[in-house]
């Protein structure tokens, strides 16, 4: 028979790190994952602790240092047709690998992003869900490393800044951080989450408010955001350079507090 997940991109998954080992924000990943099921319709067919109980030993018997995760559930296997029904028992898969980070220089000099004409458009689905229909978000990424870039911004229908092909935006502009609203229609990362608290809990303005390719142009420093890339700043987007074209310090500073974070957070 065949799954649905291959057939028609039917699952949803998660993604994230370990440090020291350990996964960052597991909890808050598995609620996500839930979540997204029940956007779709979709049964996980696993409880909390089994799923937990199987990521241990998938990372156990890895023997990595520090790992890539994947955690993905499928509506299941069954005769084709587009008919959820068709399917009635999830397929459950963790995938482990060696933790593979993005280059230094990234974070030392900045990335370059594309603002590029494919929208943000999970073709009906709920953006909140976190599903394996990725096509926009492929067909995004390939027009920006065609055009050099290393990431890609998404708009949506009304031509506001969504968020990367893997990675939530962020701005600053006179010691406030921005970002994008959900009801931009993005997925609200769980990296993203994290610097909205940090922000909060070291007094530094932050909220959510719609941006304008104008607004990224004019920043005085940009970041992106993503489980394996964590904070990573932004050295220009098309062919403006954000302010000094360096990683500012307001960049440098949640990233560090971000790491020190997840090292000294990550369990199951």
């Amino acid at each position: 028979m065949f799954d649905r997940g291959f057939l028609y991109g039917d699952s949803v998954y998660e993604v994230m790190r370990t440090y020291g080992g350990k996964p960052f924000a597991w909890a808050a990943h598995w609620e996500r994952l839930e979540s997204s099921a029940r956007r779709l319709g979709m049964s996980l067919g696993w409880t909390t602790a089994d799923a937990t109980t199987a990521l241990k030993a998938t990372l156990e018997e890895s023997g990595n240092a520090e790992s890539y995760v994947r955690v993905v559930v499928t509506r299941g296997a069954g005769p084709i047709g587009l008919d959820p029904a068709l399917a009635t028992t999830p397929n459950r898969v963790i995938i482990v690998k060696e933790l593979s980070s993005p280059p230094a220089e990234l974070y030392e000099r900045g990335c370059k992003l594309r603002i590029v004409s494919v929208q943000r458009s999970g073709a009906g689905v709920d953006p909140r869900a976190k599903s394996g229909n990725y096509l926009s978000s492929i067909q995004a990424l390939r027009e920006a490393l065609a055009a050099g870039a290393y990431e890609a911004v998404m708009k949506n229908a009304e031509g506001a800044l969504c968020e990367g092909s893997s990675s939530n935006l962020f701005i600053v502009r006179r010691g406030e951080v921005a970002t994008p609203p959900l009801d931009a229609g993005i997925l609200e990362g769980i990296t993203r989450r994290t610097v909205m608290t940090i922000c909060k809990r070291r007094g530094i303005l932050a909220r959510e408010r719609t941006l304008q390719a104008d607004d990224l142009y004019e920043a005085d420093e940009a970041f992106i955001t993503s489980s394996i890339r964590e904070v990573m700043p932004v050295a220009s987007c098309d062919d403006h350079t954000i302010a000094s074209g360096r990683p500012g310090p307001l960049t440098r500073a949640i990233t560090d507090v971000y790491r020190r974070i997840a090292t000294e957070t990550a369990s199951f």
